[in-house]
């Protein structure tokens, strides 16, 4: 390697990640423009899949197949698993029916599965037509599974081993079968009925003599999910015991698959952009925002603003009713919008504190006493903190700065009181509602920020005219 070379490769290796894909990616177009296609398959070969399904993703759909076809079959179903349902539909389309088996073949289950649950029926039909029987039992096996559950998420490809096998027999039936199994890492030891005896890792088998049993070295704690449970929970458990990989099991605890930590990962980001969605009161949708639909987008949005709309028609009512009481302190009008935004803000907080607990599991619904306890004195110390830089600034800025001359003593206690008791009422509810929508089997994401501030402001306005009638006689 001469000195440009050695310059070259620090200087690659010390740019960011985001430099780096950006190089990739001109490189593989640039050779596509070159027409230069044997240059660009090596290139291709050699990069991860995820690199070359980005790069596909940007082209047009007929220089899209054109690269495709030059992967080989095993790079090309890797990165056929990479890319989007859009994308997954074109190809199909695209290749004949001997190029779909090859993908079929090199597809490990689990990315099969979720390719079927994005498609058109018409394409399901065809996948269906040339999968094998074994795969085609498979697929309608796991389709059948609950939505979102560990048994839909899946995957049937794993090493299993029985607990008289030696280390030496392990070790030549991994070598034997690994080749098209999802992860060679970890093994599962089961009995002549499937059922899950115990876990073995490969770091075991190496470091235990060829000789000796797998019933010896395996590990009888396990942690396990079952077809059921639901994917958000698995994930947690993948948290909570730092897993690569846990085994799913039946009713009757036979081992019928595997969830890897790369599916788990997918998981957790579909989960926490649902539950972003939900905080902004927009309905969740399973595509990417760019490929989002703009009706769609519209329909997400649409009920939930009108719903919240509607329920700001109890705001309109209580000013209305209290329309004597501002004509004659006209003052009380100008820290409405103060008010409401303040008792908004601290809801939020609460309650974006209480979902977030909740989702990694520090709480739960029956610690429900025990949030409330803790953001009631919480949110007294914010309040009285409030109560007082907006007693002074009422008097300060609003009074002497800004002349505003309406500004009495017993005002700026009513603001002030007012702001108090709206931040202990805005946490308290904050923290109940997200672990009440726990409790009964509602996602707390929904209890979030629009419907929480809806509630305050209604509610802060009621507090604020009450404290007014009983300090002024508004």
């Amino acid at each position: 390697m001469d000195d440009m070379e050695i310059i070259e490769e620090m200087n690659e290796e010390s740019m960011d990640y985001e430099t780096r894909q950006e190089q990739k990616l001109e490189e593989m177009h640039r050779l596509l423009d070159e027409k230069k296609l044997k240059a660009l398959q090596e290139h291709l070969e050699a990069s991860d899949a995820f690199d070359v399904a980005e790069f596909i993703t940007e082209l047009p759909e007929q220089q899209m197949i054109r690269v495709f076809r030059v992967l080989s079959k095993e790079h090309g179903a890797d990165v056929f698993a990479e890319l989007d349902a859009p994308e997954q539909e074109y190809i199909i389309n695209s290749v004949t029916d001997a190029e779909l088996g090859n993908i079929l073949d090199e597809l490990f289950l689990d990315d099969t599965v979720d390719m079927m649950e994005e498609l058109p029926a018409n394409v399901v039909a065809r996948v269906m037509r040339i999968s094998t029987p074994e795969t085609r039992r498979l697929i309608n096996q796991y389709l059948k599974y609950p939505e979102n559950s560990a048994g839909s998420l899946m995957t049937a490809e794993f090493i299993d081993l029985k607990k008289y096998m030696s280390v030496k027999e392990s070790f030549a039936r991994i070598k034997r079968i690994g080749a098209d199994k999802e992860t060679i890492y970890t093994c599962f030891v089961t009995s002549a009925d499937r059922k899950l005896e115990g876990v073995v890792t490969v770091k075991d088998l190496i470091m235990a003599d060829e000789d000796d049993i797998i019933e010896d070295i395996m590990n009888e704690l396990l942690i396990y999910a079952t077809t059921e449970d639901d994917q958000e929970d698995v994930s947690t458990m993948f948290s909570d015991y730092n897993l690569l990989t846990i085994p799913v099991v039946d009713k009757e605890r036979r081992l019928v698959g595997i969830v890897t930590v790369d599916d788990v990962m997918d998981v957790m980001e579909q989960e926490a952009t649902e539950d972003i969605e939900l905080m902004a009161a927009i309905t969740p949708s399973d595509k990417p925002y760019s490929r989002t639909p703009v009706t769609e987008i519209w329909g997400n949005r649409l009920p939930w603003l009108m719903l919240l709309m509607l329920s700001a028609t109890f705001t309109s009512m209580i000013i209305t009713s209290f329309e004597d009481a501002l004509a004659t302190q006209a003052a009380l009008i100008a820290f409405m919008p103060m008010l409401m935004g303040t008792g908004g803000n601290s809801g939020s907080q609460a309650s974006t504190a209480v979902i977030r607990s909740l989702s990694l599991g520090d709480t739960e619904p029956r610690d429900v006493l025990m949030v409330m306890w803790k953001e009631l004195r919480v949110s007294i110390l914010c309040g009285l903190c409030l109560a007082i830089v907006n007693f002074g600034k009422m008097f300060l800025l609003d009074k002497f700065i800004l002349g505003n001359s309406d500004i009495n003593l017993m005002i700026a206690v009513t603001v002030s009181a007012t702001v108090l008791f709206v931040v202990v009422f805005a946490k308290i509810v904050g923290c109940t509602l997200p672990m009440l929508a726990e409790k009964i089997g509602i996602d707390p994401a929904v209890m979030a920020s629009p419907l929480i501030t809806t509630l305050t402001d209604a509610v802060s306005l009621l507090i604020y005219f009450s404290i007014a009638k009983v300090l002024l006689g508004a």
